[in-house]
């Protein structure tokens, strides 16, 4: 293993301890056999204000440190930098009082699942694992997260269970926008984002390693960012919609039923929202009641994936069997389990009926697939 050696500025020293500046201060009048009056008279400053810095009631400002230079020889960067680090303890030691009083926020996210992940280091002190969260979240405090969750909490479509835990929610969103962030994008474009749904939708019978980098370089290239983060515990999310910059939408999918059908579905749904819905609107599909939108964007995606002349032609002849269900898929050139899907939805299949058609999908580890039968 190299090692490798590189040269660290001034600004980078970080002491466990700093000593006041007037301490420093003192020891140096003494050492010269000077009083506080004879360097007030000496400097041109009030007796006042050299006991004030003595006893770190005053900092020591530019001016003072260049007085300072001039009588007792040290640089005015020498007392500046003091001075300096001085400051910074205080403001960490501030800092360290705020984390203890926040450390119960800590406790209602899901720390052991957001590390799992990767998504922030583990630490062992509370404080310090706090200072990582308040990174990822790229904010200064705990009442900034409450602000920023606040401000767009109406926005959201939240179910009760959101309510609940608007933590976990909160980090599952974070690291979509992170991931986002990653992702060059073209400047959003309406028209080439529809051709681009219409080249999705023959994706869906492609097995995740080839469909997920060809879905998120297609909807780049018109403009919309597509991220796969996986679900926190406490969330219930399957997929979010919303926009990062009036040029950029984010579609984040959760994976969270780990069937092909459910996350097709979810995909459309959130380009739905894109395309039929305002710049502004933020958008989580759980478990909640559907508003006039949420089944606008449903019906947009059921329509998309199966046109409703194709629909009626399927139901024509009564419930199809499962051989007509792939040869119907393969016909209008979608994944079968999308069909069982909206057969169970719409109440034709038990929702026992037709699962071996759909592909079930997972993270990181091989899943085994489905088998495409007419069993």
């Amino acid at each position: 293993m190299a090692w490798r050696i590189r040269m660290i500025s001034i600004t980078e020293f970080e002491p466990d301890y700093v000593v006041p500046p007037g301490e420093i201060l003192m020891e140096y009048l003494d050492s010269l056999g000077m009083t506080q009056r004879d360097l007030a008279a000496r400097t041109g400053l009030t007796a006042k204000t050299v006991n004030e810095i003595v006893q770190g009631k005053a900092p020591i400002t530019a001016e003072t440190a260049l007085k300072l230079e001039r009588v007792l020889g040290r640089p005015a960067h020498f007392w500046q930098n003091l001075e300096s680090l001085y400051q910074a303890a205080r403001v960490r030691e501030q800092e360290q009082a705020h984390l203890v009083s926040d450390l119960d926020w800590l406790k209602r996210l899901p720390v052991a699942a957001i590390t799992k992940l990767g998504w922030v280091s583990t630490a062992a002190d509370p404080c310090a694992q706090l200072d990582l969260m308040l990174r990822f979240f790229g904010i200064n405090s705990v009442t900034q997260w409450a602000v920023l969750w606040d401000d767009q909490a109406v926005a959201y479509r939240r179910s009760l269970h959101f309510e609940t835990h608007p933590e976990a929610v909160s980090a599952w969103l974070r690291r979509g926008e992170i991931e986002a962030h990653g992702i060059a994008c073209a400047p959003f474009d309406r028209s080439r984002f529809r051709a681009v749904l219409d080249e999705a939708r023959v994706l869906t019978r492609e097995p995740p390693e080839v469909f997920q980098h060809k879905l998120i370089a297609l909807c780049a290239s018109a403009g919309v960012a597509v991220v796969f983060v996986p679900e926190l515990p406490k969330t219930g999310v399957s997929g979010a919609t919303r926009w990062l910059t009036p040029d950029k939408a984010l579609i984040q999918l959760s994976l969270r039923y780990q069937s092909d059908d459910h996350l097709w579905f979810t995909f459309f749904h959130e380009a739905g929202h894109v395309l039929l819905h305002g710049k502004r609107a933020v958008f989580i599909e759980g478990d909640g009641a559907a508003d006039e939108k949420e089944r606008e964007a449903n019906r947009f995606a059921a329509d998309l994936l199966i046109p409703p002349a194709a629909w009626r032609s399927l139901l024509a002849a009564g419930r199809p069997n499962l051989t007509q269900v792939q040869a119907f898929a393969r016909t209008i050139g979608i994944a079968p389990g999308i069909v069982v899907g909206r057969l169970q939805k719409e109440g034709v299949f038990e929702y026992k009926i037709g699962n071996r058609l759909k592909r079930r999908l997972c993270w990181v580890t091989p899943c085994p697939e489905s088998v495409e039968s007419a069993g």
